[in-house]
């Protein structure tokens, strides 16, 4: 321990300041903090209604002899003070016996260089920022006579573990997934990203609800006029409250008339630590486990992290195989009912006599027979998602004798299309993003319709207008189905195939425009014989 009489010393030489009277060195503003101690803490009693969780905490402070009225102010559900009060209630008092009767010490800078032991200390002069930090769980130290305060960071560590992701499994990485809290968020990137050139700026948005939102991206890598305009669009919130990243995501996207999702969310960190790698830009917000990343595009939503921790080859495999899935999902249904109802010439002989057969006293057309399955299973699957856990697995067989035997024996559905709606269903999982699914369903009914009312042609002229509408889209700017319109030939190594990691020696070039080089590498060369 530091030799505290010499820190006294030390402190009288250099300042030599003079306490602070009422109203002296304070701000003007119409929130100022009161230099009387009694009027601050009334104050802050009638803000919070006398809420039972405000705690006051009331001590005295010596200096030259004369004592000053103090109080520590926090939330008890909020922060942990025990090791500031220790700090301010144990070694004030034990300081007394170093000083003299000329010393003339600051309390406030004698409390704040000198005998708080935690970690973070800030300052405060208005009481807007002393109920912000006493509600985000901090305490503040008030001192009679003096219009300014202190900020100690006392947040208690009540959160949930870093858990396995839920939403976003996969058969080899890491099993670490966010939090609700901040903190723990970007202490989770950073531990993969160790580097000066990681920036993290933090804002309040909300009126009522003050959430803290924080934006992080590499310095160097990212794109300045993306980071900007990030900025802009934050600053640009007026609102009430912020619960979830998803109230951010739907106030500062592109286009908010579109089923497609223009904002990449993510509760795995290496997912989000390789987007800031490529040149995105990572927002945080507290109280979610979900970061979104900014920009992404269309082929971001097909690719998962396990898609570079395997070989090259078995990735490209993987990614293939999601895009004929996607197909499938959107094209299944409404292809069988313009086949089956304009078009069955397209049908091979054999099995249009199998169909015709098995669809004899079914009274729906093709059309009403796929829009009753569909909306069946959508019902069951939703039914899955906010049914207890317990009752899950009684939801699913019910939903099986529904859609499987005891359909085809009423006389409902077809076995073909039974057939039909389950491989689009799996196909539809198989994609790997929530919000990218939900939009292919969406999507999936109103090629349904275009099938039943004008065939192949309806299909073709829905497609045409989705994929102009694709085209169409921007994620902050940057076109939304690059790199294949426009085409970026050096992006399609990562695109709808992956090269090896040692091919990988750029970075996107519409994502990343400062600093597109990511290595500079050999192909391996095979280990020489041994003679």
């Amino acid at each position: 321990m530091v030799d505290i009489y010499q820190a006294f010393r030390k402190l009288k030489a250099k300042s030599g300041s003079k306490p602070k009277g009422p109203g002296t060195g304070g701000t003007n503003a119409a929130n100022a903090l009161p230099a009387s101690l009694t009027a601050a803490l009334n104050q802050i009693e009638t803000q919070l209604g006398g809420s039972t969780d405000l705690v006051i905490r009331r001590f005295v402070v010596r200096t030259n002899r004369q004592p000053h009225a103090a109080a520590v102010v926090y939330i008890e559900s909020l922060s942990d003070p025990r090791t500031l009060l220790e700090s301010l209630l144990v070694e004030s008092s034990e300081t007394q016996q170093f000083l003299q009767p000329d010393d003339n010490v600051n309390p406030l800078k004698l409390i704040r260089e000198y005998i708080l032991k935690v970690g973070d200390i800030g300052g405060l002069s208005d009481m807007d920022t002393l109920y912000h930090a006493i509600l985000s769980g901090d305490a503040v130290v008030l001192i009679d006579g003096h219009t300014e305060g202190i900020i100690a960071s006392t947040r208690a560590c009540r959160e949930r573990g870093v858990d396995e992701p839920s939403s976003q499994s996969v058969v080899r990485g890491p099993r670490e997934g966010f939090t609700e809290t901040l903190r723990t968020n970007s202490a989770l990137i950073r531990r993969k990203i160790k580097d000066a050139n990681l920036w993290m700026e933090t804002r309040q948005i909300g009126r009522v609800t003050q959430t803290d939102v924080a934006i992080m991206y590499i310095k160097g890598i990212a794109n300045d006029k993306i980071v900007e305009e990030v900025r802009q669009r934050l600053d640009r919130i007026d609102i009430d409250g912020i619960l979830e990243s998803g109230y951010i995501e739907e106030l500062i996207e592109d286009e908010a008339y579109t089923p497609f999702p223009t904002m990449y969310n993510s509760e795995r960190p290496d997912a989000i630590a390789g987007g800031l790698l490529e040149g995105r830009i990572a927002i945080l917000v507290d109280g979610t486990p979900f970061v979104l990343l900014v920009p992404a595009l269309f082929a971001h939503f097909l690719q998962t992290p396990e898609d570079y921790y395997q070989r090259a080859d078995i990735a490209t495999l993987l990614r293939i195989l999601r895009y004929v899935c996607l197909f499938i999902a959107l094209f299944g249904p409404s292809a069988y009912i313009a086949i089956t109802t304009f078009h069955q010439e397209m049908i091979p002989t054999p099995l249009l006599i199998s169909v015709v057969a098995q669809r004899e006293g079914i009274p729906f057309p093709a059309f009403i027979e796929a829009l009753l399955m569909e909306v069946t299973f959508e019902i069951l699957r939703e039914a899955g998602v906010r049914m207890p856990r317990t009752v899950g697995q009684a939801v699913s067989i019910v939903g099986a004798l529904v859609i499987g035997q005891a359909a085809v024996d009423a006389g409902l559905v077809g076995p073909a299309m039974v057939i039909v709606v389950a491989i689009t269903a799996i196909s539809n999982f198989v994609i790997p993003s929530y919000n990218m699914g939900i939009s292919i369903r969406m999507i999936r009914f109103v090629l349904m319709m275009l099938a039943a009312s004008f065939g192949l042609c309806g299909i073709l002229v829905g497609t045409i207008v989705m994929i102009l509408h694709l085209c169409s889209l921007r994620s902050f700017g940057v076109p939304y189905m690059a790199p294949f319109a426009p085409y970026v030939a050096d992006d399609q190594k990562d695109a709808i195939f992956r090269v090896p990691q040692w091919a990988m020696l750029t970075r996107p070039r519409l994502v990343s425009q400062t600093n597109v080089t990511r290595q500079k590498d050999d192909p391996p060369h095979k280990p020489a014989s041994r003679g």
